[in-house]
């Protein structure tokens, strides 16, 4: 088991950091860039980020660091008290809350109602707004989770 555990904090904290990374830059540089291309260009590429992103190997990732943050907590319950199990909870609850979670309640439908707005209609302003107001927030949500959620899976394999 001990195996097991080590194999899934090492691809867990991997994977983490790779989505943490992803997020940061959408956080950082990337949704600041689309607005400033004005909001037709920005509306339809971030239409277009959306499409394709589900296609690429971003989604297997997305879920598998889920499901192994996930078992994480569950390894980390199950060995309370060794050195590692707290962090191993924390930071895999805190992934699953942070980024899965709030992926799925607030990201997706905000990228869905972005999608079925035309970027050339009438509504399209007033959506790339609220658009922005709403899903950076909640990004640097996931980019905040994904982040103390690496350290704490760095942590756990430290104190292993």
């Amino acid at each position: 088991m001990e195996d097991v555990i080590t194999a899934t904090l090492w691809f867990a904290a991997l994977s983490v950091g790779i989505m943490a990374g992803v997020y940061f830059a959408f956080s950082a540089f990337v949704m600041q860039s689309l607005d400033a291309a004005g909001r037709a260009t920005g509306m339809v590429a971030m239409q277009s980020i959306n499409r394709i992103i589900v296609r690429s190997l971003f989604l297997p990732l997305f879920f598998a660091s889920s499901l192994a943050c996930l078992l994480l907590a569950v390894f980390g319950l199950m060995e309370w008290g060794t050195p590692g199990a707290w962090q191993m909870v924390i930071g895999g609850l805190l992934y699953v809350a942070g980024m899965l979670v709030v992926t799925a309640a607030a990201n997706v439908p905000l990228n869905d109602a972005l999608e079925a707005t035309d970027a050339a209609g009438p509504e399209a302003e007033a959506m790339w707004r609220r658009y922005m107001q709403r899903w950076l927030p909640w990004n640097h949500v996931r980019t905040l989770s994904c982040t103390v959620s690496l350290a704490l899976l760095i942590g756990a394999i430290a104190a292993r």
